[in-house]
């Protein structure tokens, strides 16, 4: 059960990190790593496990989807998640300068070592969030924050929570729904609304 549950971004904070990001040292892959939590909802780890065979097809071209198989995943969480069209962009610029592009190698690597650890993707977000002020935020932030904007805008395209389940690859609704942050301003236009 989530106790103290790391902070949603608001939209105009995803693009202040964005920015910033555009400043570090390997601002391409750290731009896939924060788009990958907040545009895919993926955890650290499954982020860490990542390989490009999960992102292309039998050619080796990028896909329109995430497949994530369980062993990537948190327990037997593995999916096909859309790729945003954001994501998608970023990982084509990513693919293009890494060496370790080959079907089965990690997504994320280092200059040091052709693959890294949840712990690393971790501390990435946490220096990340330091540096910018963002308190109460963690690797896990994007994953909310993806989670909590699914939910509040798939009414428009016909879905329903349901399907936010499915994109977060939960077992349970009720784990779910305790992603989503609540917005009080909502709350209150609906109840003046009706």
């Amino acid at each position: 059960m989530l106790t103290r549950q790391a902070k949603v971004l608001s939209k105009a904070q995803v693009q202040t990190l964005l920015t910033f990001l555009d400043q570090t040292r390997s601002p391409e892959r750290n731009r896939v790593i924060a788009l990958l939590s907040f545009r895919a909802g993926l955890r650290a780890k499954e982020i860490a496990l990542l390989t490009w065979s999960m992102l292309t097809d039998s050619h080796g071209d990028l896909c329109d989807t995430i497949n994530l198989t369980n062993s990537a995943a948190k327990g037997s969480s593995g999916g096909s998640i859309p790729m945003a069209k954001e994501l998608r962009g970023a990982l084509t610029q990513w693919r293009s300068i890494t060496t370790a592009a080959g079907s089965h190698q990690r997504v994320i690597s280092t200059e040091r070592s052709p693959a890294t650890s949840s712990q690393v993707i971790v501390n990435l977000f946490a220096d990340w969030y330091r540096r910018l002020g963002f308190d109460g935020c963690s690797s896990h932030s994007g994953r909310r924050t993806f989670i909590t904007n699914m939910a509040r805008n798939i009414s428009r395209y016909g879905g329903s929570l349901r399907d936010v389940q499915a994109l977060a690859r939960h077992g349970s609704l009720a784990m779910t729904q305790r992603y989503i942050e609540q917005n009080s301003d909502a709350m209150r236009k609906v109840v003046e609304s009706t």
